[in-house]
């Protein structure tokens, strides 16, 4: 049964998101604002807290979907006493704003999430990681910071003991895998670490087993423990239980962020909160979520938003990113332009990913421009084939998931670029 009811403020787990200034201390307190803090603290301890987590079914909305009360628990279970928290909200993929949002509608349920995360899995220290472009939304953050200190929350002397710290983003795809993160934090380069050995919950800060959770999922960790794991599954699927922040994007009427229950489809976000395909089009094509995930056709719209039901379908929930294409977008040149994001994102560090990223967007580029032959559309495909999982980081695979995607699912359009020899929706190649 599809999730569509109308969400109550009892429901939405991301209260305020809607807020045009931050929610204030004092609101948020009287929404029960820390209390689930409080309870982690002097009721539950920390492996009461990774229970309610663990049974709540919350799943990383970072992309990979994955159990976060498991990577607690990796961390949990190390000898090392010196751990660490990072907070990711360095979103730098394309149709990508909702950690922005967080951030400014309520700085306080995230810091609460941060502390609740870090206090269970023994972190002293965490790191909040906020993309360098957000520079009002940091300021909101440090203000936050400053009050909730102030109440106690955090600090030497408060009941946590935590200490929590912003650290800037450079605002690259590549900073917000989390071993690249690391290395920021530490004071270097972007760049990703070999993994193995180097498994943040093993092997992470400073070379202590660390945590590192998206900012939505830690901010959906108040709610669960102040208000109990089955509050949570309330809303949303057995196996994807909550709600989601969804950043609508592309060929849409009413482009924005909506928090909708896991379950949802992809017609009702579309239909209902985007209120439909711009100037009356129909619909061609969506990725949902984000072009690190493939592209599915129109034919495929009713598909549930979920993690598991987008996996079996052949795609991925990733980042939560809807991004709509309607019949008059050439896929041509949405695969250029993702192609070109990828290869400009890519931190040079593994050659496969320096070097492949370019090529495919070079032949991309001379099929867009007319000349192409029926040769560089198996070229397309074979170097996407070749690439995939060369690099250290997801990058490289999901620049080539995007246009093999895109290929697989449009290729008459390029078959269509060769024949006429320019694109047939333009006189002009793409720029």
């Amino acid at each position: 049964m599809e999730a569509t009811r109308i969400l109550t403020e009892k429901d939405v787990s991301l209260t305020g998101l809607c807020a045009v200034s931050p929610l204030s201390y004092e609101n948020y307190v009287l929404k029960g604002g820390y209390v689930g803090l409080t309870k982690a603290i002097d009721s539950l301890g920390p492996s009461g807290v990774r229970d309610a987590v663990k049974a709540s079914g919350l799943r990383g909305r970072g992309g990979a979907g994955f159990p976060t009360w498991k990577k607690w628990d990796m961390v949990m279970r190390q000898a090392e006493k010196k751990r660490y928290l990072c907070c990711n909200a360095a979103e730098d993929e394309p149709g990508t704003f909702k950690d922005r949002y967080l951030l400014r509608s309520n700085p306080h349920q995230l810091i609460e999430g941060v502390l609740i995360a870090a206090f269970t899995v023994g972190a002293n220290e965490a790191y909040l990681f906020i993309n360098c472009r957000y520079e009002e939304e940091r300021a909101f953050m440090a203000e936050a910071l400053r009050i909730s200190k102030a109440a106690g929350h955090w600090g030497e002397g408060s009941a946590s003991g935590i200490t929590l710290t912003i650290c800037e983003s450079p605002g690259s795809y590549v900073a917000g895998e989390e071993t690249a993160l690391l290395e920021v934090v530490e004071g270097r380069e972007a760049k990703p670490r070999q993994k193995p050995p180097y498994y943040p919950t093993m092997h992470g800060l400073y070379g202590k087993p660390t945590v590192v959770n998206n900012a939505e999922s830690l901010s959906n960790v108040p709610f669960i423990v102040r208000e109990g794991a089955e509050a949570f599954q309330a809303v949303g699927l057995p196996s994807s239980p909550g709600t989601m922040v969804f950043t609508l994007t592309g060929d849409v009427n009413v482009p924005g962020l909506y928090e909708r229950p896991l379950g949802t489809s992809l017609r009702t976000v579309i239909d209902d909160c985007g209120e439909g395909i711009k100037n009356g089009a129909s619909l061609k094509a969506v990725f949902p979520g984000g072009p690190s995930v493939p592209v599915i056709p129109a034919s495929q719209v009713d598909l549930r938003l979920d993690f598991d039901g987008l996996k079996a379908a052949g795609t991925g929930l990733g980042t939560g990113a809807v991004i709509v294409m309607s019949e008059a977008s050439c896929m041509v040149q949405t695969a250029i332009q993702y192609a070109r994001f990828f290869a400009n994102e890519s931190c040079g560090q593994c050659p496969p990913c320096k070097l492949g990223t370019v090529h495919i967007s070079e032949i991309l580029e001379k099929i867009e421009a007319g000349q192409g032959t029926s040769g560089d559309i198996k070229l397309v495909r074979q170097s996407c084939e070749m690439v995939k999982g060369r690099g250290q980081c997801f990058l490289l695979t999901g620049a080539a998931i995007a246009v093999e995607s895109i290929l697989g699912h449009f290729r008459h359009e390029f078959e269509e670029h060769v024949g006429a020899g320019r694109c047939p929706l333009s006189s002009q190649p793409v720029a």
